[in-house]
């Protein structure tokens, strides 16, 4: 069988990694971190099927998860609405949960290189980029940190600020994940906590008091900028998963799965490829058919989404739509799934 090079160790390439190594295919990842690491992530996973875990042979790593069953959204200080989530979401730190995949991965049998960062042609047949993010300009920071001692109103709260929402989610061992989009045309202050600065900058100083008043795990804290949120358009013959291919507006809480989807969409063209009936062009085709099919719905409606909740007017109109039942959240939430 040929064998395979994922550039990433994060959810796409290790899932990858792991479904493939079930169908003894041979395997390397080269990551350029080491586990476990903290990542800028909401960590709240809807929308993804229990038989598509399976189908990974990762279901059993999500038994420690948190079990989210309601949400809450603020504009400013002020409810906006309350619902239960159509399904039960799983709250699970990238911290807990890249660490379980590269154990299962190595216990496989696959290769894995850590504090490595793969410098060879991306058009490499053999090679898949499951590297994150493209590095790309932008006017978007994003800052995520864990907290303890943070009481919910809701297993997952958003709050809608000036040019920003915020999402707290409970995950694994009662602790509270709390991730920032901002759109900020200047860096985000030292001090302390730059999370909590920006939640404060983004006219939310009752949820930055929230923050200051619980103990923020300051290992946790991280920040990415320079990322483009959609479709990561390239014109080269590179086969790519996850954040390299694309990326959702973070309000849906839909990142994390369509990772882990991504990879699926990949697991049977490459084990032909590896057995000698696809060529790698046909890889690169059949997975780039399936990420259009499965992702470019949901994006659609998370652009438009994205853009009204980011207008007061338009929180304001949404918010009173869903309270008055005109719009169902629950009709909202699938078209993002």
């Amino acid at each position: 069988m040929k064998p395979l090079t994922i550039c990433g160790g994060g959810l796409a390439g290790l899932a990858l990694g792991i479904a493939l190594r079930r169908q003894s295919v041979p395997v390397r990842v080269v990551e350029a971190a080491v586990y476990p690491r903290h990542r800028v992530c909401g960590e709240f996973i809807s929308g993804i099927k229990e038989h598509e875990l399976a189908a990974l042979g990762i279901e059993d790593l999500f038994q420690s998860a948190a079990m989210n069953q309601q949400t809450a959204w603020f504009d400013g200080g002020r409810l906006m609405f309350r619902a239960q989530l159509p399904e039960v979401a799983y709250g699970l730190s990238r911290h807990h949960l890249d660490d379980a995949l590269a154990e299962r991965f190595t216990q496989l049998g696959g290769e894995l290189i850590i504090k490595t960062r793969y410098e060879g042609n991306a058009e490499t047949e053999g090679l898949v980029l499951a590297s994150g993010r493209p590095q790309r300009t932008s006017s978007w920071v994003g800052l995520k940190a864990h907290f303890e001692n943070l009481p919910l109103s809701a297993d997952l709260e958003i709050h809608l600020g000036h040019r920003s929402y915020i999402g707290l989610t409970r995950v694994e061992h009662e602790r509270v994940n709390v991730t920032g989009l901002f759109h900020r045309t200047s860096p985000v202050s030292g001090g302390p906590s730059p999370l909590v600065q920006a939640v404060h900058e983004a006219g939310l100083p009752e949820l930055a008091e929230r923050l200051n008043s619980a103990q923020m795990d300051r290992g946790s804290m991280k920040g990415v900028n320079r990322f483009h949120l959609g479709w990561q358009s390239h014109r080269d013959t590179a086969v790519r998963i996850g954040d390299a291919a694309v990326m959702i507006p973070p309000f849906t809480g839909n990142g994390m799965t369509m990772a882990l989807q991504s990879a699926l969409c990949a697991v049977d063209p490459i084990m032909h490829w590896s057995r000698g009936g696809l060529t790698w062009a046909g890889v690169h085709r059949t997975i780039q058919q399936e990420h259009g099919r499965l992702f470019t719905q949901r994006l659609r409606w998370a652009r438009g989404l994205q853009w009204l909740l980011l207008m007061p007017l338009g929180r304001r109109l949404s918010g009173y739509c869903i309270r008055n039942h005109w719009i169902r959240f629950e009709s909202l939430y699938r078209k993002l799934r």
